[in-house]
């Protein structure tokens, strides 16, 4: 996929953004909602039944350019991008986040995340995002950035897509 000058980068989590866990047994008393997969579609990764495939539509149709930023790396492409059709998407590859980095509270994705959008705006969707990686964008980036944290115990809700509907609509 090639990179687009125009649209905001999007950064997708997997873990507690697209694939929810965590919860109480009060809170899903029936466990969490599956999705009728195929066995073949998810293969050895039992979780990802818990993907909603409402998620396809809604991702495709955002006026950015979707990055996976998780810890699944290459492996995003191979299991979640044909699990919702999407096409094959950037991943971004992460260098070891500093001591200096980890005592301060920044989350070791964030430079990594900075240092890849290259000055682009770019809005990033993860379960552990803080203040401090709000702040340490807002002082280090030079364009627009939407840090929204996602409660993982329900992954991407339709509160996390008006918050980011909003935020593409404002640029």
């Amino acid at each position: 996929m090639t990179r687009s000058p125009l649209r905001p980068l999007l950064f997708l989590d997997i873990d507690g953004t697209l694939i929810p866990f965590g919860a109480t047994p009060e809170q899903y008393p029936d466990g969490y909602p599956t999705y009728p997969y195929k066995q073949r579609e998810v293969g050895a990764h039992p979780l990802l039944a818990r993907v909603d495939p409402a998620l396809r539509p809604r991702l495709m149709g955002l006026p950015c350019e979707l990055v996976w930023a998780t810890t699944w790396e290459a492996e995003a492409n191979e299991c979640l991008a044909p699990l919702l059709g999407l096409e094959q998407l950037p991943v971004v590859a992460w260098r070891e986040a500093s001591y200096e980095d980890v005592r301060r509270g920044l989350h070791w994705k964030t430079r990594t995340l900075l240092d890849w959008s290259e000055g682009r705006p770019f809005a990033w969707l993860d379960d552990e995002i803080t203040d401090t990686d709000r702040a340490w964008v807002a002082e280090h980036h030079p364009a627009r950035a939407l840090l929204h944290r996602v409660d993982h115990r329900h992954g991407l809700t339709d509160a996390d897509f008006a918050a980011l509907d909003e935020w593409l609509r404002a640029g």
